[in-house]
């Protein structure tokens, strides 16, 4: 009996070890780690192409929603966005009151009074591009996959509508379309960057709050963004290797 208490003690000290140096690991793990966590390693010689969102700098304006409808043809009806802008107004009670009107397209106004708010801010949302997909998992057809250079796509011919991989995305980032019936999402404007070009909304950004670039290439704007401020992702806990990073990401952000 003494001897199994013995092995007890010393599975449940090597456990805590092991979990405890795997926190400590996250909490100072370079850029370089983090970049090598989404890296597809038999596609090294290609970009890794992802995002940064600066919610310091984002207005509101809604100017990246209305290009990226412009651009992708979106169709023009409500609620049908790749991607769009949410206001999070915290208030001095501590509620938190989220608006995104028509996916912020015409610019955000702020409805609360000020003397009510404690905090406002707006972020930009899209498709994070995960290198750990749910969406790509959860396809019964292989309509949806990752790139070789790291970004999630759809074709459209192999669709089927079954809206699995809707349910599946924790970020809300797709939708059907309703002319051609098979599932739309961002795509990094996947076109205009094959031809060296930036994604719509980010060219279209007045205030550079987003930056898009290659996670390989040290000297990328993307690289120099993550490496000059504490990047967070969206829920991080479901672990799906996201490539969209936000500055300035407050703890209401879900």
């Amino acid at each position: 009996m003494d001897r199994i208490n013995k092995n007890r003690r010393k599975f449940f000290q090597t456990s805590v070890a092991l979990v405890g140096g795997t926190i400590f690991y996250s909490l100072i793990k370079p850029f370089e780690a983090i970049a090598k966590e989404t890296t597809i390693e038999k596609n090294v010689d290609k970009p890794l192409w992802g995002m940064g969102v600066d919610i310091e700098k984002c207005i509101g304006c809604g100017k990246c929603t209305a290009a990226c409808k412009t651009e992708n043809k979106v169709p023009e009806v409500p609620f049908y966005f790749r991607t769009w802008v949410e206001q999070y107004t915290v208030k001095n009670d501590g509620t938190v009151k989220i608006e995104s009107p028509n996916g912020g397209i015409d610019g955000l106004v702020q409805s609360v009074p000020d003397e009510d708010i404690f905090k406002s801010f707006m972020v930009p949302k899209l498709c994070n591009h995960c290198s750990n997909a749910p969406c790509v998992q959860a396809c019964p057809v292989g309509a949806t996959f990752v790139s070789p250079d790291g970004v999630v796509l759809v074709d459209e011919t192999y669709c089927i509508g079954c809206r699995y991989c809707i349910q599946a995305c924790p970020y809300g980032a797709r939708y059907i379309d309703p002319i051609k019936k098979v599932v739309d999402k961002c795509t990094f404007c996947y076109h205009r960057i094959n031809e060296g070009l930036q994604p719509a909304c980010v060219e279209v950004c007045p205030t550079d709050a987003r930056i898009f670039g290659d996670l390989r290439d040290k000297k990328s704007k993307l690289v120099k963004f993550l490496q000059k401020n504490q990047t967070q992702v969206l829920k991080p806990h479901l672990n799906t290797h996201s490539k969209v990073f936000y500055n300035g990401l407050s703890s209401e952000v879900k």
